[in-house]
């Protein structure tokens, strides 16, 4: 291509954009979608919008460590940069091959963003990038360099800088931009820099050698000590206030070797494997976890049937009620806040909205257990991925230093659902049944995002990546910390890489298995077939992978029982899940004694009257356990049921404020002269009835704490029966993710925001007719309605384009390009070029009209 076909470098952002095709625009929409909120009406206002600091700031935390120390090495190279530059910042004076092979992704990267713009031979840093990544003494840039000689030396006396060329061995100049320059061909001379070196003292060499890597300014005193007036004469460190010099730019990258960075990071750091295990074995750990997910959901909305704790007056649950919660749980307070958390953002509790307003199950949670078990466990995986609400939180201190309870405000990390994915993606990369060293996670992590959390080790997101492991194993999505292949199909991803038998795990507890290649010993980012590119699916396409996910794991889950075991020692065992009705009745007959891999249940003389409370008979229970037992029914099991039953009801209590009638006069002689009875305030009115001073509640309960079964009776007289009430809440939706900025647009309305951003743009940019002159705010001159009509007519005629004002039925107003096929009937057919499709518009509603010249060269 001659010079004359080469097209001509940009000269401006809007320029780049320009000259870009749909593709490449899309990709920056997409990756920055703050800048079509709303959608600019031209590629100008599209160029001023990506150079604001707010979108800047958002750009650069979204690069990786090496994207972005690429930026910073713009940022201190001139401005406009050669591609040959860049890279001896990046790779110094050996050439570091990684780096070489690193920086055309990353300087790719930074174009796509619209960070960097213009040709090898120009690369451009946009100006608020610059800004923030630019050394300055408030803030010193992470490259550790200081200002460049010229900017040093910017307020220093003639004189000044003439004595530090002289003492430099430079000629005089005659005057300080000539100096300045000559001062700074020196310093980025290779050979003459080492020759004024080699003559330095050395303890000024160590002064310089403290500099060179950062911060770059030291203090002195007014008469500064030899080594560092030897430096000072030569303008090797520059005063920059009293009392503080700087070691000027060009000195330290001769010190360091041309290299902008101490360290670049081109490279991810790998995620290693700690363990690896067999995948069956993985898969039914993470199945077993997934079955005790779902019964610790149930135990918890269970326990909060008939109505759970109070909310607190600013919101969430109390310390307290969180500790007895992880009691009845039986689970760390840390967890027990995972699980209640999890329970509201799957929509299956919520404040019941009552004065006195408590915490309960909703209409959902009935729907929820109905659902086989698979797919209970898909609702909460569902839930948990996209959650913004992060229960790790819980226990800690808000900014206003206020506690931050579990269901409270002042959870939502918008930034946990992309951590989240992204822990779970990496764990995919890694081989079946790999389980990953903990802390190498949070360590790619901080490389992925480096400006998203602080520079150390307990950042938000290396906390966010440490309690994602640790959820995904409580939910089984992962086992023995590796993740499964029902967790694989929850990420829409395929197959994991194989190891072939002799890389297998060897026998459980033996530790991590020997590499099956040397492909296993790479760093991932070296292994074949990555799965970087993995990305949180749509709603859509989440519904579709947690069905496939819920199809893995059902053959996983244990079959749900009809029998139990009954033992001699009034205790049953369950061995394993048991069937809803079978489990609900033997939760009222029975005490849990102990959970596990099999649920030991015991019966008691209260268990057994809390079945008879509950409107069952001696022989229904009798009928019961023989027809779930696979064991005969032990003689005092049988006993038990009688005698309680036998006794049960012998004692009515009643509303006087409270009275206890027995037919036999004896049972009720023995209650007074019990010492316990002294605190119910009993008094005998007849010989078969007794008075008391306590509520018909407390009179129960004292008469059963003394060993008799007392049963209530209503004013009639007839017996009441007590069945657990289940409180439910209003219908509620499940809480909202808070997203984090704009939401990336799909494809429909990417495509809508190009053709608009087209449209503007050619309407802005293509030269008017002679004699046109837009409206002041930048809308095409008002016409009247028979120049609109004339106008329309001449360019269905000569095939011209129309630059349009409209305003439609709803009264909203805007500007169109369109190519008038045909009027008639007072409405205008055009091919519009802002909708790309052929359109009809009343003319009436057109407010102005401009023609396009047909050539914009």
């Amino acid at each position: 291509m001659s010079t004359e076909d080469r097209p001509a470098a940009p000269r401006s952002l809007a320029e780049a954009l320009r000259g870009r095709d749909d593709v490449s625009l899309g990709a920056l929409l997409r990756g920055r979608p703050d800048l079509i909120t709303p959608v600019p009406t031209d590629l100008t206002q599209l160029a001023s919008r990506a150079g604001t600091r707010a979108s800047v700031v958002r750009a650069l935390e979204r690069l990786d460590r090496f994207t972005l120390q690429t930026a910073q090495a713009l940022a201190v190279a001139a401005d406009p940069a050669t591609y040959d530059e860049l890279l001896g910042l990046m790779a110094g004076d050996d050439a570091d091959p990684a780096v070489a092979q690193a920086l055309p992704h990353a300087l790719g990267v930074l174009r796509e963003q619209a960070l960097v713009w213009g040709a090898d031979d120009r690369l451009r840093l946009v100006r608020t990038a610059r800004e923030l990544l630019a050394p300055s003494p408030q803030h010193p840039s992470p490259t550790g360099l200081g200002p460049t000689v010229q900017e040093a030396t910017a307020g220093m006396s003639p004189g000044r800088i003439q004595e530090i060329v002289s003492a430099a061995g430079l000629p005089s100049t005659h005057d300080s931009v000539s100096a300045v320059t000559a001062l700074t061909e020196l310093f980025t001379d290779r050979r003459r820099m080492a020759a004024l070196l080699a003559k330095a003292p050395a303890d000024s060499l160590d002064v310089l050698e403290r500099l060179v890597w950062g911060p770059p300014y030291g203090q002195v005193t007014a008469d500064p000590a030899p080594r560092l007036r030897w430096l000072l004469d030569r303008g090797l460190l520059l005063p920059t206030a009293p009392g503080t010099v700087v070691l000027p730019r060009e000195v330290a990258l001769h010190l360091r070797r041309g290299l902008a960075h101490r360290t670049p990071e081109p490279v991810p750091p790998a995620v290693e494997a700690a363990a690896v295990h067999r995948p069956q074995v993985v898969d039914s750990t993470a199945a077993g976890q997934a079955y005790t997910a779902l019964a610790t959901v149930e135990e918890l909305l269970k326990d909060w049937d008939e109505g759970g704790p109070a909310v607190l007056r600013a919101g969430g649950l109390s310390v307290r009620d969180l500790k007895r919660t992880a009691v009845a749980l039986d689970v760390p307070e840390p967890v027990a806040a995972f699980w209640v958390e999890l329970a509201y953002a799957a929509g299956l509790i919520a404040p019941d909205g009552e004065a006195d307003e408590r915490y309960a199950a909703t209409p959902a949670y009935d729907e929820w257990r109905e659902l086989p078990a698979a797919e209970r466990w898909s609702r909460l995986v569902t839930a948990w991925l996209p959650a913004t609400r992060t229960a790790g939180l819980v226990g800690g201190r808000d900014a206003k230093d206020r506690t931050l309870s579990a269901l409270g405000p002042g959870l939502d990390r918008s930034a946990a659902p992309e951590v989240r994915h992204r822990v779970l993606a990496l764990l995919a990369e890694l081989p079946e049944g790999a389980a990953p060293d903990a802390e190498s996670v949070p360590a790619r992590l901080r490389w992925e995002r480096p400006l998203r959390g602080a520079r150390h080790e307990d950042d938000l997101r290396s906390r966010l990546a440490r309690w994602t492991l640790s959820e995904a194993e409580l939910l089984g999505v992962t086992g023995r910390g590796a993740l499964s292949a029902h967790g694989r199909a929850l990420l829409g991803a395929p197959a994991a890489p194989a190891q072939s038998p002799e890389g297998s795990a060897g026998p459980e507890g033996s530790g991590p298995a020997e590499p099956s290649g040397p492909g296993d010993k790479l760093p991932v980012h070296h292994r074949p077939a990555p799965l970087a590119h993995l990305t949180p699916l749509s709603p859509a396409e989440q519904a579709v992978a947690s069905a496939a996910a819920a199809r893995l794991l059902t053959p996983l889950l244990p079959e749900p029982l009809d029998h139990v075991l009954l033992q001699a020692d009034l205790t049953a065992v369950a061995p394993g899940p048991l069937q809803r009705p079978l489990a609900d009745m033997l939760g009222v007959l029975a005490d849990v004694e102990s959970k596990g891999g099999a649920t030991v249940y015991r019966f008691t003389p209260g268990s057994v009257r809390r079945a008879l409370d509950a409107g069952q008979s001696a022989s229904d229970l009798h009928a019961f356990l023989a027809t779930h037992s696979r064991t005969p029914v032990p003689q005092p099991l049988t006993y038990l049921i009688d005698d309680v039953a036998r006794r049960h009801g012998h004692l009515r209590v009643g509303a006087a404020s409270a009275y206890v009638r027995c037919d036999d006069d004896a049972v009720l002689n023995e209650i007074l002269a019990d010492k316990r009875a002294a605190g119910l305030g009993l008094r005998r009115l007849a010989p078969t009835v007794v008075a008391a001073l306590t509520d018909p509640a407390g009179l129960l309960e004292g008469l059963r704490a003394m060993g008799f079964a007392p049963a209530a009776e209503s004013a009639e007289g007839d017996v009441l029966i007590t069945r657990a009430h289940s409180h439910r809440t209003p219908p509620r939706t499940a809480p909202e993710p808070v997203p984090e900025g704009p939401p990336v647009p799909d494809d429909t309305l990417l495509a809508a925001a190009l053709r608009a951003i087209r449209a503007g743009d050619l309407a802005s940019t293509t030269p008017r007719k002679p004699g046109t002159v837009p409206a002041g705010n930048g809308e095409p001159p008002r016409t009247g309605s028979a120049e609109t009509l004339a106008t329309m007519q001449a360019a269905v005629l000569t095939g011209g384009t129309l630059w349009i004002g409209y305003v439609n039925a709803e009264g909203a107003a805007s500007q169109r390009v369109i190519a008038p096929i045909r009027v008639e009937g007072g409405f205008v057919t055009a091919y519009d070029h802002t909708a790309d499709e052929v359109r009809t518009y009343p003319l009436h509603r057109i407010t102005g009209v401009a023609e396009l010249a047909d050539d914009a060269d």
